[in-house]
């Protein structure tokens, strides 16, 4: 059975929390991890990509130049794709890359994804900082008592953290979310997962079922 390590708010080890059920120790189907990141990030796509072709640009109309007698190459118009200006040949128009994720797909992935980060050690139960104001300090030397200071890490909370999220955005490598909306790629990004003892019980209600 995968465990976690609880820590308190100063980084100090508390002892270890057993992680059961299947979220946390499921076979890790890595083919359908590599399926999930190709398509999320296909959806993160805006797809807002666009050229002109030759009869959107400005120009045409009369020949450039007569056909014969001058010695140069024969010119219909002047926006044609291999003129200077002229319209481009094949070029990308806007378009929909969205394609739903099947629930039952993202549901065996993020057990994956959870379960591999559990096998590696990556999870810790860890204990939030009390913040009164926006202020970035605490939260660096928080993750610096937890030597993850601009590593990748993946914040999960649960509850009401007002100053939460702004007093991280400052932190390089550190993504702050709210446990519910964890995704399988979020997983993967990150080197350590830290959360907080509600989040992990919400999480364990949510996807562990």
């Amino acid at each position: 059975m995968a465990e976690a390590k609880v820590f308190d708010v100063k980084g100090n080890s508390k002892e270890s929390r057993p992680l059961d059920g299947p979220l946390f120790n499921s076979d890790v189907k890595e083919h359908l991890l590599h399926e999930y990141v190709v398509g999320y990030r296909r959806n993160l796509r805006q797809g807002t990509a666009s050229t002109k072709t030759r009869a959107m640009v400005r120009g045409g109309g009369k020949r450039p130049w007569r056909q014969k007698g001058t010695g140069r190459a024969r010119a219909g118009t002047n926006t044609s794709p291999i003129w200077e200006g002229g319209g481009v040949a094949f070029g990308p128009h806007p378009r929909e890359y969205y394609r739903p994720v099947p629930k039952k797909f993202k549901k065996v992935a993020i057990r994956s994804a959870f379960s591999n980060a559990a096998n590696q050690g990556n999870i810790r139960v860890v204990d939030l900082p009390e913040l009164t104001e926006i202020k970035t300090k605490p939260m660096a030397d928080f993750m610096k008592s937890h030597d993850v200071y601009q590593k990748r890490v993946l914040l999960l909370f649960e509850g009401k953290t007002e100053h939460l999220a702004r007093s991280c955005r400052n932190i390089k490598g550190l993504a702050v979310k709210r446990s519910v909306l964890v995704n399988p790629f979020d997983l993967i990004w990150a080197e350590h997962v830290l959360i907080t003892p509600d989040a992990l019980q919400k999480i364990e209600e949510v996807f562990g079922q």
